[in-house]
């Protein structure tokens, strides 16, 4: 087996490239052609291909936003203090959760919720043994409420929680097949990338993830690959090494 911190070969099918994966996407993702909230069709959608690949023998988690509720920096720019707006936001991904999990179970496929803010009513605390004992007995598992606290964003409690659970890759899932110099959906002529280093990423500030995670998953010596959750099959495809996507890597 690889050196499972290795980017992955293309070459080689993900069951002898991946153990277990963390897929981060936003909560923007879940609204399908809404202007705000959860379009079903969509998180159903969602919830299947994530179903895929646990069905491969891939251990999955996930982070998802909350975006598509609620966002933090907004609330802050409209006057309200930044610390109780990401409180709302960290709320609005557990939203997010509940959602995901309903669908994944409707699928068959165990899940289990851990907030990072305890609510012992709707789903656990996060415990990271817990966590691990979840995912080694094949639950897919998904962390909510950020890492718990303000000033911190999704993307580094992906990173965060990818490096605490051992994670072979971090999969950011997004509405474009990688990462670009620019927006492609505003610049045709943005040029798209198939490998980038940690630091290419932080020098050139582009907009994949904020620094912090990118940091984070440096130093923990994790690769980010960047696909489109938009397309169908997408994510099952990239565990295969096909399809379209950027790697992050050292």
């Amino acid at each position: 087996m690889p050196d499972s911190k290795a980017a992955p070969d293309k070459d080689k099918p993900a069951g002898q490239a991946y153990r277990r994966v963390l897929l981060k996407i936003s909560g923007e993702a879940l609204m399908g052609s809404g202007e705000f909230g959860l379009d079903p069709d969509t998180v159903n959608r969602v919830a299947t291909e994530v179903a895929a690949v646990n069905r491969l023998g891939i251990e999955v988690c996930l982070v998802i936003g909350g975006g598509n509720i609620f966002r933090g920096v907004a609330g802050a720019a409209q006057g309200m203090q930044r610390a109780s707006a990401d409180y709302m936001g960290m709320l609005a991904t557990v939203i997010n959760a509940l959602a995901m999990q309903n669908a994944l179970e409707q699928a068959s496929i165990p899940t289990r919720v851990l907030s990072a803010i305890p609510m012992a009513t709707v789903c656990e605390p996060y415990i990271r043994r817990r966590a691990i004992r979840h995912l080694e007995k094949g639950r897919i598992v998904i962390f909510a409420a950020g890492t718990g606290n303000p000033f911190f964003t999704t993307d580094t409690a992906a990173a965060l929680r990818a490096s605490e659970m051992g994670c072979d890759a971090l999969l950011k899932g997004t509405k474009v097949d990688g990462v670009y110099s620019a927006d492609p959906t505003r610049n045709p002529d943005a040029q798209r990338y198939d490998r980038l280093t940690y630091l290419e990423v932080l020098s050139r500030d582009l907009k994949v993830m904020d620094a912090t995670a990118i940091s984070l998953a440096r130093e923990s010596h994790i690769p980010i690959v960047v696909f489109s959750i938009s397309q169908s099959g997408a994510f099952a495809d990239v565990m295969a090494g096909n399809g379209r996507f950027t790697v992050i890597s050292d």
